[in-house]
């Protein structure tokens, strides 16, 4: 198996293992369970003398292929695929603490994973504390003794501001912590946190290595020490591994991730150049635009811009439902990236269980939108706001 390969070939053949039968498309095996040759066999499989597979909540044949290919893309040593990316986010930050210890998280972060870092951890006696992320200092200064974990995502969900990985990396390093970052909106293809200096990276595959709304998926990528010393019992004994329908679901999708992401990243930055010029809306953040507050550091760790567009509307809530409701070609879901164009409300949707003053430290107003390009013509989309704009009062 060739580790020349370019990204889009990797994600069309990475990983891939045949049957006798000689498939073409990766096989699914839907099944709990294996079979052993003799009893011998299965006392040395489960010792770990020999390789093969023991239990579908352990593994399969065709997690395995979706993991081996995510690897060959992130440039991990190892994978292990979730139930979903809540799973992957919750395992790898709960499988390597205890109580005692201390994690800083960004503050940016999509609401669930607030959640577990906020108020979950802190149920079983790990500390959080949480920042402004977009400022080193203020991760060193957020250290303590008893400091193990640094997480964050970036671009940070909804208003995509940026941290920089490569400066949190060293601070981490410099105590012994580790660094998780979600890099679901960035995608492997324009950011890969591991070859910044992170040591885990989580995906909700959900969102575009799926991409097309079809199956909940996560998954987790590091090195192989750290999952064996960490993550790999947690794994087994709390089960939260992904299907293998979801598995294979997942390996279809991710064949055509480059095609999508380099057509909805284009569609994203005129949508977000389009945007900019209208008198209904305050402000535009989209990571490939000039004008980005930290166009610096996405020019040192991003190969591209986003697939998603923060806005706001200066009519606020009313605004913002009066264009949601208006639009034709783009859909109103808390979803993102899909195939399908897509919008959401954060205030009310995937935001609303923060306090009105966190969402404002977050940037979070009534007006802000999230948009999230799909792989329609660019024209028809600019087209479908400019009709729902005009709805609204400038």
């Amino acid at each position: 198996m060739s580790k020349n390969w370019r990204p889009a070939t990797q994600l069309v053949h990475g990983g891939t293992t045949r049957s006798n039968h000689g498939e073409t498309s990766e096989a699914i095996f839907l099944t709990q369970g294996f079979v052993y040759d003799s009893s011998e066999a299965a006392e040395a499989r489960f010792k770990g003398e020999t390789d093969g597979f023991i239990y579908a909540r352990y593994g399969s044949p065709t997690n395995d292929m979706f993991e081996q290919r995510m690897c060959m893309l992130e440039g991990a040593e190892d994978a292990r695929a979730t139930a979903s990316g809540m799973a992957a986010v919750s395992a790898a930050i709960l499988c390597q603490l205890k109580a005692g210890d201390h994690i800083v998280a960004a503050r940016a972060l999509f609401g669930s994973c607030r959640w577990v870092v906020e108020t979950l951890a802190p149920k079983y006696g790990i500390e959080c504390t949480l920042i402004d992320g977009r400022f080193l200092e203020n991760w060193e200064k957020a250290v303590k003794p008893n400091t193990k974990v640094f997480f964050l995502e970036s671009p940070t969900n909804p208003t995509l501001e940026v941290v920089d990985i490569a400066g949190v990396a060293r601070i981490a390093n410099a105590i012994g912590a580790k660094v998780v970052v979600d890099n679901v909106f960035a995608t492997p293809l324009l950011q890969k946190p591991l070859e910044l200096g992170a040591h885990i990276v989580v995906y909700s595959a959900t969102k575009h290595i799926d991409g097309q709304g079809r199956c909940l998926g996560g998954v987790i990528l590091s090195d192989k020490e750290w999952i064996n010393e960490h993550l790999h019992d947690y794994f087994r004994h709390t089960g939260p591994a992904l299907s293998p329908f979801n598995a294979w679901t997942l390996l279809k999708g991710i064949e055509t991730l480059p095609l999508r992401v380099r057509q909805q990243s284009e569609n994203a930055s005129r949508v977000a150049d389009f945007l900019a010029e209208q008198p209904q809306v305050a402000r535009v953040i989209y990571p490939g635009r000039k004008d980005h507050p930290q166009a610096d550091i996405i020019a040192r760790q991003m190969k591209g811009g986003s697939t998603l567009v923060c806005f706001e509307l200066k009519g606020g809530k009313e605004a913002a439902f009066a264009l949601q409701n208006a639009l034709d070609v783009v859909l109103i879901s808390n979803n993102l990236g899909d195939s399908k164009s897509l919008i959401t409300h954060p205030a009310t949707t995937t935001h609303k269980n923060l306090s009105e003053e966190a969402r404002a430290e977050l940037g979070i107003s009534p007006g802000t939108v999230r948009f999230s390009a799909g792989i329609e013509d660019s024209e028809d989309l600019i087209e479908d706001f400019a009709r729902a704009l005009k709805t609204i009062r400038a």
